[in-house]
């Protein structure tokens, strides 16, 4: 069975990961999970575009070699996603020679079908480094980059290899308009069908030979230029390379920044048709993080925040709920440390933490820790609601709202406890209602730690297994639609989201 490939942008390896990187890969991962949950195989790729004359400059700067500078990015990026609980499956460096074998073959396979695809030019224009890319009028803005204003631009003139992409214009608008190869939100699909609708024009993709990169096939001068062959690092991270096939692709979905769309909703599937091989199913291009207003960027140096500084104020789990459910996965979003504070308080230590730790404590209680039975109250129409709801949201990469729906849930069941008053009951000597009341209590969180486990997937976990649930609830999600809990011996969870000292 062929799983759901999903992949991310590869990043740069000119700089530490930031929070921008960070909002793409646990966006990712959260929609990753969120396939899992339903028992579908999932094949998860990350990792390094390499091949860049930023990264050169970046080395020299450092005083290292570029293959100490590149190996030293791509240990500090894996092991910032794995401090982020990203679960990815491949980790690619487009360094690696099965990446260079790859995109010879796919070069070659093109020329194969289309002796007339590549041709040889003369190229002059305004180079932004930053980019790696010859910048058009309408992306220069005083005189600059608009994704990076602080860089000059480069005037630069070369003969290299040109490809006939102007051919594939209307092969590539008809996808888009036929549903074929999906481009989301609309915002994005809508940008880009007014450029394949203004035609696309032949790009430039080789450069003068590089310290680093991809040798141009057929050529002794010339490099792939790296937008170019980085793209096909999503073909190449499969065994298109060395066995002659490729059983996870095509991709099910690329995840990437809104400023890179044109490279991979135009160039790509042209790359794609001109190879006679499948496109992916959709491209989904989220929005920014934005700190103080400005794009968060390493080389801008726009955020006084580092990513290590963001782990570390509430942990891993709580920054990827609040980057899912604060920025969101469409638009751009604001980070501040205020509304990080608001967020974790409101939403977490005094929404789901209390709620966990109310309900088993409770249950140790009046119950010995033992999940009595009960019929369905109005808590578990509530919660059908919810989880209905959440995976409409979820279905559609609506990853702020999926998050929303939990939050949602946490509210009706505080406000549950509110109405039914189980300290009450219990006083009372009520004890068939008391019953219903931790039942139905016991059973929202539940579902609460099944739902939660693709956007926190540690407190999800430690909830999960407070609630006497063995193993994980990565693939449980029939326990989201009909939670059974009865008779589960439960435990109060160690403290899952602790107030700060200073709070």
């Amino acid at each position: 069975m062929k799983p759901w490939y999903i992949t991310t942008a590869i990043d740069y390896s000119n700089g530490d990961p930031h929070l921008g990187h960070a909002l793409e890969k646990v966006g990712a991962d959260t929609i990753a999970r969120w396939h899992r949950l339903q028992g579908e195989p999932v094949h998860l790729l990350m990792g390094m575009d390499e091949n860049a004359q930023k990264v050169i400059q970046a080395a020299e700067a450092a005083g290292r070699t570029p293959a100490e500078w590149l190996d030293a990015m791509s240990t500090r990026f894996e092991s910032t996603w794995k401090r982020l609980e990203c679960s990815h499956d491949i980790w690619m460096r487009t360094t690696s020679p099965s990446h260079a074998a790859g995109v010879t073959k796919l070069i070659e396979l093109i020329q194969s079908r289309h002796p007339d695809a590549f041709y040889q030019g003369e190229y002059e224009g305004l180079y932004c480094v930053g980019c790696e890319e010859f910048k058009s009028e309408s992306q220069i803005v005083n005189g600059r980059c608009i994704e990076h204003p602080s860089r000059d631009l480069i005037p630069t003139k070369e003969r290299n290899t040109f490809f006939r992409l102007s051919a594939w214009s209307a092969q590539v608008l008809e996808a888009i308009n036929s549903g074929a190869f999906k481009v989301e939100p609309e915002i994005r699909r809508n940008e880009i069908l007014r450029v394949l609708q203004d035609g696309l024009i032949d790009i430039s993709v080789s450069r003068s030979r590089l310290p680093i990169g991809v040798p141009f096939p057929g050529t002794t001068d010339q490099t792939v230029y790296v937008w170019f062959e980085a793209l096909m690092n999503y073909l190449t991270a499969t065994t298109f390379s060395t066995a002659g096939d490729a059983p996870v692709w095509p991709a099910d979905l690329h995840v990437v920044g809104k400023g890179i769309t044109r490279f991979h909703c135009c160039i790509w599937p042209a790359i794609l048709m001109a190879a006679g091989l499948p496109l992916p199913g959709m491209v989904w291009a989220h929005g920014y993080v934005q700190w103080g207003g400005a794009k968060v960027s390493k080389s801008e140096g726009t955020a006084s925040l580092s990513l290590d500084e963001a782990i570390e104020r509430h942990g891993p789990d709580a920054l990827r709920w609040f980057l899912l459910r604060e920025v969101g996965f469409e638009n751009d979003g604001d980070f501040s440390l205020e509304r990080f504070d608001a967020r974790y308080d409101g939403d977490l230590a005094n929404g789901l933490g209390n709620l966990a730790a109310r309900t088993t404590a409770m249950l140790e209680k009046y119950r010995g820790g033992v999940v009595p039975v009960g019929a369905a109250e109005a808590l578990d129409v509530a919660g059908d609601q919810c989880v209905a709801e959440f995976a409409k949201s979820m279905n559609a990469i609506d990853l702020k709202n999926g998050a929303a729906e939990i939050s949602e849930l946490v509210s009706e069941a505080n406000g549950y406890i509110v109405a039914t008053a189980p300290w009450t009951l219990a006083k009372n000597g009520d004890e068939a209602k008391l019953d219903l009341a931790l039942a139905a209590l016991a059973r929202c969180l539940l579902r609460l730690s099944v739902m939660a486990s693709p956007f926190m997937p540690a407190k999800a976990q430690a909830l999960w297994s407070a609630l006497g649930q063995a193993g994980s609830p990565e693939k449980a999600w029939r326990l989201a639609l009909q939670p059974e809990i009865a008779g589960v011996r439960v435990a109060k969870p160690e403290n899952l989201f602790p107030k700060p000292l200073s709070s």
